[in-house]
């Protein structure tokens, strides 16, 4: 009879499909990581040049509205009135304000800024409102790593204000803010009702709704001052890849891996765009500024880092279920 220890096999299933699910939850983090890396390239190469914010904006949530309005008409993609308002306010976080205060910070400070700026102070604006918001305590590992991410930011600041000159605040004050907004949309996401493709596609279809007219009304438009080749670029990295794939991309890694997890892979944005950022706009960081990038993405690995799980209270609860 003491032969009924035998249903405890089954538990052996959710170990595999977890690990599944973590690497499947990593794959889309990195796939977002490489669009996000190369818009903030591709964003200040325009916003120096021919284009402005305002045609990104534009381009990016024009095209991903229409390429995306399918998945929220129709019997089958029927949304509850609750999710077009929660798209609202996603929208508003990281739809085209978003798009808007990293742009205009970009064109005021330079790729590599922006990209360690608004990325690395996503996660301690995260930790920083979970603690009263969702009761979270960060512990001493993470409280130790928010520390390491402004040293950083300051070491950046000063290493390229020896090269190209003290940055303009309004500049710095535009990227903090969108860091800001980034971090209470993957708080509000993560506890959301919606899906990746959802979340996607709301912010695209507000965002185009309230900011396309705007654009054409007020005659914002220099289109036509860009050349076929740069504007056909444009079209497709902001419309189809950064607001269709990479939108979605994120949204997954949050789902899969977790606020914290997702926000860790951001952690390499910093460093990608500072590389890229040497050929392409000519960039080169100073020494100063090449480890503050350095020392922020291993600070925000340090902040992003899962609390670890206490073994002996994982063995104690296997044991009380046998």
């Amino acid at each position: 009879m003491s032969i009924d220890v035998l249903p405890a096999a089954p538990p052996e299933r959710p170990v595999v499909s977890e690990s599944r699910r973590r690497f499947a939850g990593f794959l889309w983090a990195a796939l977002s990581v490489c669009i996000f890396s190369g818009w903030f390239v591709v964003t200040r190469f325009s916003v120096t040049h021919e284009l402005r914010i305002w045609d990104i904006m534009a381009l990016r949530f024009g095209i991903g509205g229409v390429l995306l309005l399918p998945f929220l008409v129709g019997r089958k993609a029927a949304l509850p009135r609750g999710a077009w308002r929660e798209g609202l306010l996603f929208a508003v976080l990281w739809g085209a304000p978003f798009v808007f205060l990293v742009g205009l910070g970009l064109q005021l400070t330079s790729a590599a800024q922006a990209s360690a700026i608004s990325p690395a102070l996503m996660p301690v604006f995260a930790g920083l409102l979970a603690w009263p918001a969702l009761r979270e305590a960060p512990g001493r590992w993470r409280l130790t790593g928010y520390l390491v991410i402004v040293i950083g930011l300051a070491a950046l600041v000063i290493g390229n204000a020896r090269i190209h000159g003290w940055p303009d605040p309004y500049g710095i004050a535009l990227l903090v803010g969108a860091g800001l907004t980034w971090a209470i949309y993957t708080l509000l996401f993560r506890s959301s009702g919606l899906t990746s493709l959802q979340a996607g596609a709301l912010i695209c279809f507000w965002s185009a709704v309230i900011y396309v007219p705007l654009y054409l009304w007020f005659g914002l438009s220099r289109l036509g001052s860009a050349s076929l080749p740069e504007l056909a670029f444009q079209l497709i990295y902001q419309g189809v890849l950064m607001s269709v794939v990479a939108t979605i991309a994120f949204n997954r890694a949050v789902t899969l891996l977790g606020a914290a997890a997702a926000t860790a892979i951001i952690a390499l944005l910093p460093v990608i765009v500072t590389t890229l950022a040497v050929p392409v706009l000519g960039e080169i960081p100073s020494w100063l500024g090449g480890i503050a990038v350095v020392v922020i993405a291993a600070g925000v690995f340090m902040a992003a880092r899962p609390a670890p799980a206490d073994p002996s209270s994982s063995r104690s609860a296997i044991q009380s279920e046998n």
